[in-house]
């Protein structure tokens, strides 16, 4: 195994062990989708999408190449296929960058701090310069449109077992019953 696949291979697991639900697209390590939520104190925040990531052979060297998949209303995201337009990933992409920088630092930072002076959706951009409240509403109208967690798939799992119960629920079984009344 070259040392670029056990980068890849590492960089992987790593987001797969944090916070992010990571999907495989092939048998290879090279294409898979994750599950993004919007930062909190954001317009996007209670959004959920599902970003489609390709490693290129060089990866670390080149960078990831990350989409939206589904629809997001961003300046720096084009509205029909998801590209992100991002300094950091597209131009000043560096080998001490891994995966989970992009997901907790890089993206969060892009909802966060939009660029309306280097835009893929003109239309997002002029409306953020124009009116900042009117942006940030149609932001929410289509964080409530299209990112919900059923519109990538990504229903919440159900409890399966004691272990996931809490202690309250796990307590408030029906034991005070089971055995009847306290004779005196």
């Amino acid at each position: 195994m070259s040392s670029l696949s056990k980068r890849r291979e590492m960089d992987l697991m790593k987001l797969m062990m944090s916070d992010y639900k990571v999907e495989m697209i092939n048998d290879g390590m090279q294409e898979f989708y994750v599950h993004f939520h919007g930062p909190a104190d954001s317009p996007y925040h209670g959004g959920v999408w599902k970003l489609r990531v390709e490693l290129p052979d060089a990866y670390p060297y080149k960078s990831p190449s990350i989409g939206f998949v589904n629809k997001i209303y961003h300046p720096n995201v084009d509205e029909m296929s998801g590209s992100v337009c991002l300094d950091v990933i597209n131009q000043t992409w560096s080998p001490m960058f891994d995966l989970v920088n992009v997901f907790e630092v890089f993206l969060p930072q892009l909802l966060l701090y939009p660029n309306a002076s280097d835009p893929l959706n003109g239309e997002a951009a002029a409306l953020l310069m124009r009116d900042k409240s009117s942006y940030e509403q149609r932001v929410k109208e289509y964080c409530e449109k299209y990112a919900k967690a059923e519109d990538i798939g990504d229903l919440p799992e159900e409890k399966s077992s004691d272990e996931d119960l809490t202690e309250d629920e796990y307590d408030s079984g029906d034991d005070d019953m089971a055995a009847g009344p306290v004779d005196p």
